[in-house]
């Protein structure tokens, strides 16, 4: 019942803060491939047996485990950097404003640095340990999800998490559910997803023909929300199905897989694997 109730709650009210819609982005360019060449240029095939509806609620929640604190991270350190003036969105107001934030420099492999702003409700202690944390399970995302990510805003509050905006936003009550009920690395996946991925493909024609040639939506969430959380909502299970299937129940996998055919041709053009940052 818990975790139910944790998922209505994401699909209500999770997503990006605002922030001005992005240029015009032309398709993205496809990358090593797994599925055959032919797919990644021939026009998407009709979905032969598409679900009626939405098999899942929202794709984060599927089940606790598909990627977890054992798996490894690409952490390397963390430097504190002292104070500074930042502009930080907070869902506690719902609005952007500036904070003189605890900063922290995260580095991640040998190529990647993220400044870390936390709210200084937080004293130093607390915030630099909450950084550390947090900075660890972030390292567990693929490479692919770091390509725009630049900040990550933290504050206090059981409010949702954020992406978007180059950055991924922490609300500290909210990630203590998360990691209690098993899904913070979903949550993660999910989010920076609207950070590194929607800006380079939600509004491409090829994303909105395997989306018309899929004949639905993986979730709820996703169909009622087809331009903002589409491509989020897809990845999760793309990736689970992918990479993670013998932590999946046997009717979620087939059900995915029925359910976003092209979807997944889509990300098997682009190459995405869950290889760490090196």
């Amino acid at each position: 019942m818990v975790r139910r109730s944790l998922a209505l709650t994401f699909v209500a009210a999770c997503g990006s803060p605002p922030s001005p819609p992005p240029a015009d982005t032309p398709d993205a360019p496809l990358g090593p491939v797994d599925a055959a060449p032919d797919a990644c240029r021939l026009p998407f095939p009709p979905n032969p047996n598409p679900p009626a509806a939405p098999p899942f609620d929202g794709t984060v929640f599927l089940a606790p485990g598909l990627f977890t604190d054992g798996d490894p991270t690409s952490f390397a350190s963390l430097t504190p950097k002292g104070r500074g003036i930042r502009t930080m969105f907070d869902r506690r107001t719902n609005s952007f404003s500036e904070v003189d934030a605890r900063l922290f420099d995260a580095r991640f492999g040998t190529t990647v640095s993220i400044e870390i702003q936390v709210n200084p409700e937080l004293d130093d202690a607390a915030a630099e340990a909450a950084a550390r944390f947090y900075a660890t399970a972030i390292g567990r995302l693929p490479a692919f999800q770091f390509a725009d990510l630049q900040t990550v805003w933290m504050h206090r509050g059981l409010f949702p998490f954020g992406g978007g905006n180059n950055n991924l936003l922490i609300h500290t009550e909210q990630g203590d559910a998360y990691v209690a009920d098993g899904f913070l690395e979903e949550v993660f996946l999910h989010e920076s997803s609207h950070t590194s991925l929607d800006a380079h493909h939600a509004a491409t024609a090829r994303w909105q023909e395997a989306q018309t040639a899929d004949a639905g939506y993986i979730s709820t969430y996703a169909r009622d929300n087809p331009t903002r959380e589409d491509v989020a909502e897809s990845l999760v299970p793309y990736l689970a199905q992918k990479y993670r299937p013998e932590r999946l129940a046997a009717g979620q996998l087939d059900a995915i897989r029925h359910a976003m055919p092209n979807r997944i041709t889509y990300f098997d053009c682009l190459g995405l694997t869950l290889d760490r940052v090196p």
